[in-house]
């Protein structure tokens, strides 16, 4: 929330600290990032890097990083499925990069396990054959074939009848941690974050955000509104509310309607069959998610999912257990000897849509990231249907929102 301490420091700021032009001589903020998710973390710490400048974030929950980024998969995904093209594929490839570099300096916990993706028909090895001739054509995104008679020897618990596509850069990472460390990093780097605070109303300044821009927000706890000024607004909302942000800035004529994709997770107790690596079935053309999958945590634990269920409440978090038997179904066609009774309900995420049956990889019905600065919109940047891979792509994206405000 709009703390005193923070209330202060705006006093503070308005009288002693300099803006980039004198059209913002007055704004109590230079940036202001809506939403703490992992890619709201990761672009206020990008800004708040910059010299003479000034980043707040806000975030509607008590805490950063309790929605999408909390409930997923902690991949680290290598890029294989996007396209060759896409924005998805570019930031996912210079993401992952930057990641893995990011975890190794600063020992944030991960592990490049590598991943297998398994085909068990003549058609889905066909779908293999497709994405391994993708990534040829993409710098930075290996991938090699691997003979049955060695997948026997590593992972004698998988079953791929009819082939595996090795991706040798895919990994995990401790989101929980990752997103503390952009959190801590971003603070020691001078931002400020706002928490329980909703946003309600945002206001151009001047002609379409030329003077800036007026952000109220609610605290959820006293129901006290807020009002600031900032330079900058980048709509990083995520499930929590982007298109409802990218509504009440944009004319009725570019709004947007966000649908929502539950993903249920399972974990499994037992300690065999193990493995090694990421387990994922071969891409479905027009899934709205990669199949009922098979990774690992930092420790080692086995947990299933997500699969896909079209949900109308961002808040139905609750586990379908109703879901456990295809789950099951699904899991047995690449771990048959999996024991039944060790499956237990996780939990569930909700990944952000643009369109109900929008696809995550690239063919029918697929979408891409939009990261944009609006047209005729002053210092407005807009993210929208940021899902699979936007953790991994965190770092490249808050790097491509820096781009677009200063290039």
């Amino acid at each position: 929330m709009f703390s005193r301490a923070l209330r202060s420091q705006l006093k503070a700021r308005c009288a002693c600290r300099a803006f980039s032009t004198t059209a913002f001589r007055e704004a109590d903020f230079t940036h202001a990032v809506i939403g703490g998710g992992a890619v709201g973390l990761a672009i206020a710490r990008q800004l708040a890097a910059r010299n003479g400048t000034s980043t707040v974030l806000i975030e509607r929950n008590s805490a950063v990083g309790m929605e999408t980024s909390c409930r997923n998969s902690e991949v680290i995904h290598a890029g294989l499925y996007y396209g060759a093209t896409s924005l998805k594929t570019a930031l996912c490839i210079r993401g992952r990069q930057l990641m893995y570099a990011l975890c190794q300096e600063y020992e944030i916990p991960h592990h490049n396990t590598g991943k297998w993706i398994v085909a068990q028909t003549d058609q889905q090895w066909e779908e293999l054959v497709k994405v391994h001739k993708l990534t040829r054509s993409i710098e930075g995104v290996p991938t090699h074939f691997v003979s049955l008679e060695q997948a026997a020897k590593e992972e004698p618990f998988v079953q791929a009848k009819a082939g595996i596509l090795a991706s040798p850069t895919t990994g995990i990472i401790d989101s929980h941690a990752y997103m503390q460390f952009l959190l801590g990093d971003f603070q020691d780097r001078g931002g400020d974050i706002a928490l329980f605070s909703c946003v309600t109303c945002i206001e151009a300044l001047g002609e379409c955000g030329s003077q800036g821009w007026a952000i109220t927000t609610k605290d959820k706890q006293s129901g006290e509104e807020s009002t600031f000024t900032s330079e900058t607004i980048i709509n990083s909302a995520g499930v929590g509310g982007a298109c409802d942000i990218n509504n009440m800035i944009l004319p009725p004529a570019r709004h947007q309607t966000q649908y929502y994709a539950k993903g249920n997770y399972f974990s499994y107790a037992a300690s065999t069959p193990s493995v090694k690596r990421l387990i994922y079935p071969a891409p479905e053309p027009g899934l709205g998610g990669l199949g009922t999958h098979l990774t690992l945590d930092i420790a080692g634990r086995i947990r299933f999912g997500p699969d896909v269920q079209w949900v109308d409440d961002p808040n139905d978090l609750a586990v379908d257990s109703s879901r456990l038997g295809e789950t099951i179904t699904q899991i047995k066609k690449f771990l048959p000897s999996i024991k039944e009774e060790a499956i237990m309900p996780d939990y569930a995420g909700i990944r952000p849509k643009l369109g109900k049956d929008s696809a995550v990889a690239s063919g029918k019905g697929f979408q891409d990231f939009v990261i944009r600065k609006e047209e005729d919109f002053v210092g407005f940047v807009n993210l929208l249907g940021i899902e699979s891979p936007g953790l991994t792509s965190s770092l490249a994206i808050a790097e491509m929102v820096e781009r677009l405000l200063y290039k």
